[in-house]
């Protein structure tokens, strides 16, 4: 792979080659452990699956699911002067306020399941300020700004190649700084208006689907717009020409800084065993591209849920996901995430706390 040999690639590559092959003699013995519950062998479904899965990514069998971390990331696009969303290119930051505050979907839901939620500028078109009263419940606030908004994907590529490595740098670099403290499961999670746009422009390059298969509603655009919007994604490939063999070329030319961001939260995760829960249709094309820089990464990959977004489940099936949840979410922010991160510590409880048929004097299986 041509950005796995280029300079400036080095902290990429290390934690590229630091990802393992999951321990498939553990998730025999998790799977052996299962089997011996008080209850028909498969009968919790995909909760066994996940308990399995679990053990292992992390090589642990009794593995506890405590400390839980979303990534909530935000850039701009500039691809959004092209008019491919319904809000304005300011509602990036004031969202980014808004969870600072902890006042936004993915607060509510990662209170509910006890997570913590790191809220990162990954390229903020505006320099955002941390407000008084400073965050709410433990979260963080980060800087790790690569641009300001990346530029339009129409006119030519949306950032330069050295910016696209910084982006997933930065990811890395956030998970480096935060797992010292305790991470036990990562969710991942977005902000950026047009970053639907970017998305499905790299679903397309690299899947080949046609742009209309993969291309969506975004924030609730009406008929006339997705067919302006698909016109969009179709000039910026034309132009562009990113080359499906070379991820950083494809994140580079039609990507976005939080996408490069939660690509490198992603593929640190899994140099350090840690379950990767991804949300929806931005973190999942994140997923994509970090899969094509260390296909060992899909083992680690745990989808929440098959969002409303139309490319989401072409992408899933690309992919070889299947979501835990179809709830007809189409929000971003993590707040996906948080819902499958109470499926994955759900699993993990069933084959920890679970009693045995020896174990509780009850007759198993003829």
């Amino acid at each position: 792979m041509n950005a796995q040999g280029e300079k400036g690639m080095d902290k990429v590559r290390d934690t590229v080659n630091r990802i393992k092959p999951l321990d498939r003699e553990l998730m025999g013995e998790a799977r052996k452990k299962q089997d011996s519950l008080t209850k028909p062998r498969g009968s919790l479904g995909c909760l066994e699956e996940l308990s399995i899965k679990v053990a292992g990514i992390t090589g642990k069998l009794n593995y506890q699911v405590k400390d839980k971390v979303i990534a909530t990331m935000a850039g701009d696009h500039g691809v959004a002067e092209e008019g491919v969303s319904l809000f304005p290119q300011e509602v990036t930051p004031q969202m980014v306020l808004n969870f600072i505050r902890g006042g936004a979907g993915v607060n509510v839901l990662s209170r509910h399941i006890g997570a913590r939620v790191i809220v990162v500028d990954m390229g903020v078109a505006e320099d955002i300020q941390v407000p008084a009263g400073g965050l709410q419940g433990g979260n963080k606030f980060l800087k790790k700004k690569v641009g300001m908004g990346t530029r339009n994907m129409t006119k030519g590529p949306a950032m330069k190649r050295d910016e696209a490595i910084r982006s997933i740098e930065a990811g890395i670099e956030i998970f480096e700084e935060e797992h010292p403290s305790g991470i036990d499961i990562i969710g991942t999670g977005d902000m950026g208006i047009g970053n639907t746009t970017a998305s499905s422009a790299i679903i397309a390059a690299i899947t080949r689907k046609p742009v209309e298969e993969v291309t969506g509603r975004g924030t609730g655009i009406d008929n006339e717009m997705i067919r302006k919007k698909i016109a969009v994604i179709e000039k910026a490939l034309e132009i562009n020409q990113p080359d499906s063999t070379d991820p950083i070329d494809v994140l580079s030319k039609v990507g976005g800084y939080e996408i490069g961001g939660l690509i490198g939260w992603i593929l640190s995760g899994a140099a350090n065993r840690v379950p990767i829960v991804i949300d929806g249709f931005i973190s999942t094309a994140a997923g994509l591209i970090a899969t094509k820089l260390a296909p060992k990464v899909a083992d680690y990959l745990i989808a929440a849920h098959s969002s409303a977004e139309k490319g989401h489940r072409v992408t899933l099936r690309f992919m070889g996901l299947r979501p835990l949840l179809d709830l007809d979410m189409r929000l971003g922010e993590g707040t996906g995430a948080a819902l499958g991160i109470s499926m994955v510590e759900a699993g993990v409880k069933i084959l920890n706390e679970m009693t045995t048929f020896h174990e509780a004097g009850v007759s198993g299986p003829r």
